[in-house]
């Protein structure tokens, strides 16, 4: 479209310079026209003069004279115009020498004047027309031209905001794909520490009012599903339970895929520690749900729970307190969970 569109502008644009080119020589031939139709004007004014003393009486003191030197200014007002006509470059009817004789016909002058001065009234009037006519052809011309380029400006601006919205629309994907787990769609470790990070800088000062946790999961026996029934089960497995913690959780909590079978699940606001234990509870029983589902009989999870303020100080230090209690769930027989403990207490 724009190819055709720039053609259709350089036509345009040529077809534009040709009109005012021969504007320039309508306007040319005009001037020319108005010395000739001058040059006839003259001459006539001397046909009058001649025609005045023509009709004086014979025995009028100095009428033969008077009318001599009338009929020779005639007859150099007739060689004038005969040069102007004879010259024209539009091709006019020549004035024949013989016509511009002192001596010639009066008649004749006559006859010849009248017709010069009929032929180049009609050229003034048809040149007159041209140039309108053309002056019409280039104003519509660049009217078209002009709504062209609009249309071709509208187009290009459309197709610009196109693309950027394309470009926006593919940054927003690859941004999406950094932040997300390509295969069960959940936010990855780095999107988890972005969100945390976010929550625990944007929450009220007063930390006994809002309170910030992290639950840490990690399926027991997930290995065996791969090595029984093939990879394949495996990532079922995985994204099927991922839904199922998304299903269980608020709206504003966010669970993540921290990397093979490992999860996290980032409770934004909560009171006590009974809500964060029914959070686990429920996290538990997904994967127990999805196991009996698909017929495995032995996936479960282990949970650890760190809460911040307390007994995290250091929120930046969620994530690692929640997977440590993860372990000590582990060490202790799995399939359970457990709260963080202050740092220096003993294991319970």
């Amino acid at each position: 479209m724009a190819g055709a569109s720039l053609c259709c502008l350089l036509i345009g644009l040529l077809f534009i310079a040709i009109q005012i080119r021969a504007i320039f020589s309508d306007q040319f031939r005009q001037e020319y026209t108005g010395l000739v139709l001058d040059a006839v004007e003259r001459a006539e004014n001397a046909r009058n003069s001649v025609s005045l003393w023509q009709r004086l009486p014979d025995d009028s003191d100095g009428r033969s004279a008077g009318y001599r030197q009338a009929r020779v200014d005639l007859a150099a007002r007739l060689a004038t115009l005969a040069a102007l006509v004879n010259a024209s470059p539009s091709g006019a009817p020549h004035i024949p020498r013989s016509a511009i004789s002192p001596d010639a016909n009066l008649d004749d002058a006559n006859a010849l004047l009248d017709a010069v001065s009929a032929y180049w009234h009609v050229q003034r009037d048809r040149n007159s027309a041209d140039i309108r006519t053309r002056i019409l052809r280039v104003a519509d011309t660049l009217i078209v031209l002009a709504a062209l380029v609009f249309g071709v400006l509208i187009t290009a601006l459309a197709m610009y905001a196109k693309r950027t919205q394309q470009l926006a629309g593919k940054s927003h994907e690859f941004e999406h794909a950094a932040l997300h787990d390509a295969m069960t769609g959940l936010p990855n470790r780095q999107k988890l520490l972005a969100t945390l990070e976010e929550t625990a800088t944007g929450v009220s000062d007063d930390w006994a009012l809002q309170k910030i946790a992290v639950l840490y999961i990690d399926l027991d026996g997930f290995k065996r599903v791969n090595d029984s029934f093939g990879h394949r089960m495996g990532d079922e497995f995985l994204i099927a339970v991922s839904r199922r913690f998304r299903q269980s959780l608020r709206v504003a909590d966010v669970v993540a895929r921290i990397g093979g079978d490992e999860f996290a699940v980032l409770v934004r606001e909560f009171s006590t520690d009974a809500e964060l234990a029914a959070i686990a509870q429920r996290l538990i029983a997904c994967v127990a749900q999805t196991d009996e589902q698909m017929g495995i009989g032995f996936v479960r999870a282990s949970i650890g729970i760190a809460s911040f303020p307390d007994p995290v100080g250091d929120y930046r230090r969620l994530v690692a307190a929640a997977d440590e209690t993860m372990y000590r769930v582990k060490r202790n027989g799995k399939n359970g969970y457990a709260f963080a403990m202050r740092a220096g207490s003993d294991a319970c």
